[in-house]
C-alpha cells in the first residue's frame, strides 16, 4: 500500500521506537507499506530532522531516510491551488498524495482541514488519515488482497 507520511510521523518514529509512528515505519521494512514523496518532501525531512532540538543522531537520520529512498517512490507531483490550507508547508505532502492518488498520514489532520481540502482531494482515491486509522485501513487492504 502506498502512503504520504507527514514529517511529525518521522519525527515522532525517530523519538520513540514503541509508539504507532514506528509502526509504520515497521510496514515500510516489512515491505507492506511504500513511502511516497518527492524532493521537497525528502528535503523537508532532512532539513527537520536535522535540527538541534531533535539531537537525532545522523546516522540514525540517514538510515530512515536512505529506507524510504530504497522502498519508496519518488514522483513529480502536481501543483495544487493550496491557499486553504492553514500552513502553505503542508501543501507537497497533499499534493505527492493527490498526484500518487494515496493516503496521507499526518499526526495532526487540524493542517488538512476537510472542509478546505474537501475539493482537492474529492476526485481521488486520497484521504487524511491518522496512524490509527492507517492500520485499520491497511488491515483491511491486506484482508482484500488475501481473497
Amino acid at each position: 500500500m502506498r502512503v504520504v507520511i507527514d514529517t511529525n510521523i518521522v519525527i515522532s518514529a525517530l523519538i520513540s521506537s514503541h509508539g504507532s509512528p514506528a509502526r509504520i515505519i515497521d510496514l515500510i521494512v516489512l515491505g507492506r507499506l511504500t513511502p511516497v514523496f518527492d524532493d521537497r518532501i525528502m528535503a523537508e525531512y532532512r532539513e527537520v530532522l536535522a535540527r538541534p532540538k531533535f539531537n537525532f543522531q545522523a546516522q540514525d537520520i540517514n538510515a530512515l531516510l536512505d529506507l524510504f529512498e530504497a522502498e519508496g517512490e519518488s514522483i513529480v507531483a502536481l501543483p495544487l491551488d493550496a491557499e486553504d490550507l492553514p500552513d502553505s508547508d503542508d501543501a507537497p505532502f497533499l499534493e505527492v498524495a493527490i498526484t500518487a492518488s494515496c493516503p496521507l498520514v499526518t499526526g495532526n489532520t487540524k493542517h488538512f482541514p476537510k472542509k478546505e481540502i474537501g475539493k482537492l482531494i474529492k476526485e481521488t482515491s486520497t484521504q487524511i488519515m491518522t496512524p490509527a486509522e492507517l492500520f485499520r485501513h491497511e488491515a483491511d487492504f491486506r484482508k482484500e488482497e488475501e481473497d
